[in-house]
This record gives structure tokens, sequence and C-alpha cells, in this order.
């Protein structure tokens, strides 16, 4: 009966374990290097001072929880070919998908603006 609960107890624990592993992972999905390019456009938008330095960074973390890697990528992509113009970018300001992407990112981004700078 103890080894039954102590196998049942350390079972449970791998469970949570694999579980914590899993959500970690998907928080900590975005490249450092991609943070750092969102808190330096962050701050460069709101300010060069400590207190700005700490809200966009809360913003990025924010935004990783909502947001996979990936979909952040799409919508980036989609935001700097909207910025380039012409002809053949047209489908990035017209298209469903691409509109979709963007107003998931931006609802990502108001959801970590109401979490971290007010």
């Amino acid at each position: 009966m103890i080894r039954l609960a102590t196998a049942l107890l350390l079972l449970a624990g791998a469970v949570q374990s694999a579980s914590a592993q899993g959500v970690a992972e998907r928080l900590n999905d975005y490249p450092t290097e991609a943070r750092a390019d969102y808190v330096f456009g962050c701050m460069a938008a709101n300010g060069q001072s400590r207190d700005v330095l700490r809200k966009c960074s809360c913003s990025i973390d924010e935004i990783a929880t909502i947001l996979p890697y990936d979909k952040y990528v799409e919508a980036e992509t989609v935001l700097s070919m909207r910025l380039t113009g012409g002809e053949r970018m047209a489908i990035f300001n017209s298209s469903v998908a691409a509109n979709t992407i963007v107003a998931d990112l931006r609802r990502a981004q108001a959801e970590a603006e109401v979490v971290c700078f007010f």
C-alpha cells in the first residue's frame, strides 16, 4: 500500500513537472534577440528611463504568454511588408489572413499595455 502511494505521488510529480516544463517552454520560445529588439523599440517610443525599461520588458513577456513566437514573427513580417508598399505587397494590406495575424498581435499588445503600463 505504501509502495502504491509512493508510486502515485512520483507519477503525479512527473506529470506536473512535464506540464510545467511545457508551459515554461511555450513562455520561453521568444529568442533573447527578439525580446531585446521589442524592448529597444518600445523604449524609443516611450522614453529611456529605468521605469520604461521595466514596463517594456513586462510588455514583451506578456505578449509571449499570449502569442506563440511563430505568430509574432508572422505579424511582424506582415507589418514590415505593409511598410514596403508597391503592387506586389498589396496582399499584405488587404488579405483577411494578414489582417487576422496583425489583429492577434495588436490584441496581445493591448493586453500587455493594460498589465504593464497602468
